[in-house]
């Protein structure tokens, strides 16, 4: 299990055990991923003495992917879709997302511009290691402005704006041998109401599938984000109810084994 440390010096990736948190010597959870710091430990601190960063403060890139149906299928019929496509079933689909604008634990998420309909989603997140596999997994909140996004996908391009402002990750990477065989239930709440609950296990598309798709024609990265895109009801949309967040909220994902990422909106 890991995660940059803020103190005593800001990024450096660390190592927790137990109440201690093991700072290694490379400088950057890349770079660990890599080989630089696997043989030496730079320090020992209280995991209380320190702050928890998202696991990756600036990723290369991030891919985003769609690989719940549950979604797909509460999503399509809140917005009026006809369905499932059957290219869905063929094609891991992903886009871009912005890797400039990553948040990690109790970090404030500014509410973004133009926008009255802010909203969650419930994702967990692989980070690319060494030689292209994954090296952990992450709580992702994957931050929506729905009035925007439903304006720029009507162009027939995007998302854009909708998504640019913010992606959540953490509160730590946990490596896939701690986790076993992935079906990880999955909670979200907003100021304590749970308002989403699924389990990472429904994901229609593999990791495998999603990895080698993101991998097609081009080369994966040490710290390339790959989210798993929304859990079934992981997100106001799908509830219908329009109960967008307003700034001052408490968001907060749950994910076993991994942890909780809260985030405040500002």
């Amino acid at each position: 299990m890991f995660s940059p440390l803020e103190n005593p010096v800001r990024g450096w990736p660390g190592r927790i055990e137990d109440d201690r948190v093991i700072q290694l010597a490379a400088q950057t959870l890349e770079a660990f991923f890599t080989g630089g710091g696997h043989a030496r430990e730079h320090a020992e601190y209280r995991l209380d003495e320190v702050r928890l960063l998202a696991p990756v403060v600036r990723p290369p890139s991030v891919r985003d992917f769609y690989a719940f149906e549950e979604h797909v299928r509460n999503a399509a019929k809140v917005t009026g879709r006809p369905g499932v496509p059957d290219e869905w079933y063929e094609i891991p689909a992903f886009y871009f997302s912005n890797p400039a604008a990553i948040y990690g634990p109790d970090e404030e998420i500014p509410y973004p511009e133009g926008s009255e309909a802010l909203d969650y989603e419930l994702e967990v997140a692989a980070v690319i290691g060494a030689e292209g596999g994954i090296g952990g997994f992450t709580v992702m909140n994957d931050w929506s402005a729905r009035d925007l996004q439903r304006r720029e996908m009507k162009i027939g391009l995007g998302p854009a704006k909708g998504k640019d402002f913010a992606t959540s990750l953490g509160p730590v990477l946990v490596t896939p041998d701690e986790l076993g065989d992935l079906r990880l239930e999955m909670v979200a709440r907003i100021n304590g109401e749970e308002r989403s609950r699924g389990n990472l296990g429904d994901m229609y598309h593999s990791w495998e599938a999603i990895v080698a798709h993101a991998a097609r024609n081009t080369e994966l990265l040490p710290g390339d984000v790959l989210g798993s895109g929304t859990v079934g009801t992981g997100c106001i949309l799908e509830h219908g109810d329009e109960r967008w967040l307003q700034p001052g909220d408490e968001v907060e994902l749950e994910v076993e084994g991994i942890g909780v990422l809260g985030n405040r909106i500002r």
